[in-house]
């Protein structure tokens, strides 16, 4: 078998809770608006248009607990969300066989450079450097569809410092994690080991160095994170 050229890259993966094993990332889907009072919040109809995703890196989650302030902005902003790890995949999956391939959940955050990733919607650019820059997702210990059942509802908020900044419901998704599974499906071959970030509600806002940033979602461990 022919040696790589260079050192293996080291395989981005996750702690389980209750489990010594690691879940191993493969892909990193975000979905874009997916809260009707986050899409108002930031200009937009929340009427129920199709989905769009974005991508982040698999070695952008980062469970360590701290959140370096990234280079090259001065407005990045929080936004709590719901983490889907799946287990299994492939293409065209039905939505009514999409929650039979997540493997579990975990509370997770999509730190954002607001200023740039603006910058970028106004010139009609992708957003990556607004969105996919090192240790941009935040993500608490995942906890297996088994030990919570299927997540459909439950509250999803977020503090800074102690002040709440964002709260809502996760059946307040205007496209539902077996949707977003099957949507996606049709345009990627989804596998284990992918992981989708489901979306914010309304509240998103700056934080700064010192922050201490607290994610709760009905059901799993919480999250907390010091911007640093």
């Amino acid at each position: 078998m022919p040696k790589h050229a260079i050192e293996t890259p080291a395989l981005a993966a996750l702690p389980i809770a209750g489990s010594s094993e690691l879940f191993p990332v493969r892909r990193v889907y975000c979905i874009g608006r997916n809260y009707a009072a986050h899409a108002i919040e930031m200009g937009h109809d929340p009427d129920r248009e199709p989905p769009f995703f974005f991508q982040k890196n698999p070695n952008n989650l980062d469970p360590s607990g701290e959140f370096p302030y990234p280079p090259h902005s001065s407005d990045v902003h929080h936004e709590a969300e719901l983490a889907v790890m799946l287990k299994s995949g492939g293409t065209d999956i039905p939505v009514a066989e999409a929650e039979g391939h997540v493997f579990g959940y975990a509370a997770a955050l999509d730190m954002t450079r607001r200023d740039l990733q603006g910058a970028q919607k106004k010139l009609g650019r992708p957003w990556e450097i607004g969105k996919a820059f090192e240790r941009s997702a935040p993500v608490g210990a995942i906890h297996e569809v088994g030990e919570t059942g299927l997540l459909n509802e439950g509250v999803i908020s977020l503090s800074v410092n102690g002040e709440p900044r964002q709260q809502g419901d996760l059946n307040q998704m205007i496209w539902k994690v077996p949707e977003m599974i099957s949507y996606l499906s049709a345009y990627f071959e989804l596998a284990g080991g992918d992981v989708i970030l489901s979306g914010t509600p309304a509240g998103v806002g700056p934080v700064q160095r010192g922050d201490v940033m607290e994610v709760a979602v009905t059901g799993l461990s919480g999250l907390t994170v010091k911007v640093v």
